[in-house]
C-alpha cells in the first residue's frame, strides 16, 4: 500500500518505468505486479481507493495486461498517461463521482483507456487526449460513464500534475537503467548459485584454493604438485646458503664442516727451539 498525508506527496517508479504521482491525501494498493524483460506475460493490477493520481504506463502495458481498479470502474491502460480522481468516501454504494482522465504523453502521444464496471461490462473507452469520463450510478444499480467537460481551470491544474509524473519518471527510469546495466556487469551477483554460501568452520589452509566439496584437512602430507612455501617468523630474516632456501641470483655453496679440535700436545718439558 502507498499512501500519503495532508501535506505530502509521493512519486514511485516500478521496474518497467510504469510511474505514479500521488497528491496529498491518496492511497494505492498494488494487487499484482509483474515484469520481465523481452517477457509476453507481464502483467500489473492497482488500485486507487482516495485522492488524486496521476499515472503514466510503460513497458507492462505494451507488453502485458495493466489495470487499474477503483471503487465504481476498472481500467485497461494500454500504454498512455491518465489522471483518475477518487473522492473520500467514494464507494460502489455512494453518489460520490470518480473522474478519470487520458493525457499525452510526453512525447505527444496520445494512448487509451479502456473503462468497464467493476463486473466487467464495458461503459466506454478513451482515444483522445485532455478527455475524460465521470462515473456516476445509474438505473438497476449500474453504472454509467459520462462524458466529461474539463474546464480551463482544471486543465490547468491536470497538466501541473502530469509534468509531476513524468518528471518522477525521467528520474525513475535512469535508476532503473543503471541497475538494469549492474545487473549486466554483474550477473554472479545476482545469482546465489554462483556464490554459495560459505560453510562456517571451513577455512583455507597454507593459503591454497579449496576444490568445492574437498577441504585440505591439517596434518595431511603434501599433494604432488602442489608447492608450499616457508613462512620465517617475524624479526627474522633468512640467511644466505641457508639449507633448504635458494636466493634468486646466488649458488648454493656446500656447507662448511665444522673445525676438528686441537689435539693438545703430550705432557712433559717443553720442547727446545733450535736457535
Amino acid at each position: 500500500m502507498l499512501q500519503t498525508s495532508t501535506n505530502s506527496t509521493l512519486g514511485v517508479t516500478f521496474n518497467d518505468a510504469t510511474t505514479f504521482n500521488l497528491t496529498a491525501n491518496a492511497r494505492i494498493t498494488v494487487d499484482n505486479f509483474v515484469y520481465e524483460d523481452g517477457g509476453k506475460q507481464n502483467a500489473a493490477s492497482f488500485d486507487i481507493s482516495r485522492g488524486t493520481v496521476a499515472f503514466v504506463a510503460a513497458a507492462v502495458a505494451k507488453t502485458g495486461d495493466m489495470k487499474i481498479s477503483t471503487p465504481t470502474a476498472t481500467l485497461g491502460i494500454r500504454g498512455t498517461t491518465g489522471l483518475v480522481e477518487v473522492p473520500e468516501g467514494a464507494s460502489a454504494a455512494s453518489a460520490n463521482n470518480v473522474a478519470i482522465k487520458l493525457y499525452p504523453d510526453a512525447d505527444g502521444r496520445v494512448g487509451r483507456i479502456e473503462v468497464n464496471d467493476r463486473a466487467g461490462a464495458r461503459l466506454g473507452f478513451l482515444t483522445q487526449g485532455s478527455s475524460g469520463f465521470t462515473i456516476r450510478p445509474g438505473a438497476g444499480g449500474r453504472f454509467a460513464a459520462l462524458p466529461l467537460v474539463i474546464s480551463p481551470q482544471q486543465a490547468l491544474r491536470d497538466q501541473g500534475f502530469v509534468r509531476q509524473v513524468h518528471a518522477a519518471q525521467s528520474v525513475g527510469r535512469q535508476i532503473v537503467t543503471q541497475r538494469r546495466i549492474q545487473r549486466l556487469q554483474n550477473p554472479a551477483r545476482n545469482n546465489p548459485a554462483a556464490n554459495p554460501p560459505r560453510q562456517p568452520g571451513l577455512q583455507k589452509q597454507n593459503g591454497l584454493p579449496q576444490r568445492p566439496g574437498s577441504p585440505r584437512q591439517p596434518g595431511l602430507p603434501k599433494q604432488p604438485g602442489q608447492q608450499q612455501q616457508l613462512q620465517q617468523p617475524p624479526g627474522l630474516q633468512p640467511q644466505p646458503n641457508a639449507p633448504g632456501l635458494r636466493q634468486p641470483g646466488l649458488q648454493n655453496r656446500p656447507l662448511l664442516q665444522p673445525r676438528r679440535p686441537a689435539v693438545p700436545a703430550p705432557k712433559g718439558k717443553p720442547r727446545k727451539e733450535k736457535r
